[in-house]
């Protein structure tokens, strides 16, 4: 099952079958992807964390359940062009932190790869292992964001081979902010969203937008949209906010309108 529950702002989704692992099954990926939706949606949640219960992250997709749909079928959730479908993740509006304990493989591991800030555990491992499969990475991120993450060559070497990566290697690479011991993790996280909390959920929803939509643009067609971006914030009230905070020497109260 897929829990979500918010306190103080930040919204949390917890991946929650630890006998399995937390390995999705095709119900529990619909769960997952209405749930961030949900998250995305909810006002009363300006950061959100991605995590899994019981000492792992996600194994991936549960091949038990796998092998009850036709081979054709397997997989292919939605037309191309439905990106809250294969990257829901980076489809949300707010900043998401995955606060990785124990395994995060396949699917898993392509939901790290969407996540804004990844957080882990001395215990974390990381392993793109669809080529072990006869597959590619089930997402699309894992041959489309993760080369952008920690460059080609990188990227490519876990890919062919599908072998783990740990948390201190992913800490070297850049994939991780932080490695913290197992029991740490959930204050690490929180800790993290608290910082972003300070920001304005308009800036931060427009960032993330700009940040991911002009991975595939030019630079002209970026500063149009930056421009754009720009005038909106100036018309905001989180702007004036965010200036009378300043001049009164105050927490700022935004609202993200």
């Amino acid at each position: 099952m897929i829990r979500y529950e918010v306190a103080d702002r930040i919204g949390t989704i917890t991946i929650d079958r630890p006998e399995k692992r937390n390995a999705m099954t095709y119900a529990m990926l619909a769960e997952f992807i209405e749930t961030v939706r949900e998250a995305g949606a909810d006002d009363t949640a300006h950061v959100v964390i991605v995590t899994g219960s019981g000492g792992s992250f996600c194994a991936g997709t549960d091949l038990s359940d796998l092998a009850t749909i036709p081979g054709p079928s397997r997989g292919v959730r939605g037309e191309a062009e439905q990106a809250d479908v294969w990257w829901p993740i980076v489809q949300c509006p707010k900043p998401v932190i995955a606060a990785i304990d124990g395994a995060a493989v396949g699917m898993g591991a392509e939901f790290t790869s969407q996540c804004d800030v990844r957080i882990a555990s001395t215990r974390a491992r990381f392993a793109w292992n669809f080529a072990h499969r006869g597959l590619v990475p089930d997402t699309g991120a894992g041959t489309w964001l993760l080369p952008r993450l920690i460059g080609l060559p990188a990227a490519l070497r876990l890919l062919y081979s599908g072998e783990f990566l740990s948390a201190d290697e992913a800490l070297a690479l850049g994939y991780v902010a932080q490695v913290v011991e197992p029991e740490a993790l959930p204050d690490a996280a929180r800790a993290a969203a608290e910082r972003f909390l300070k920001g304005s959920p308009l800036s931060h929803r427009l960032i993330k937008q700009l940040a991911y939509e002009g991975l595939q643009r030019d630079v002209l067609a970026h500063m149009k949209h930056h421009v754009e971006a720009l005038q909106q914030c100036f018309r905001s009230e989180d702007h004036k906010e965010g200036v009378a905070a300043f001049l009164e020497k105050r927490e700022a109260r935004f609202t993200g309108r």
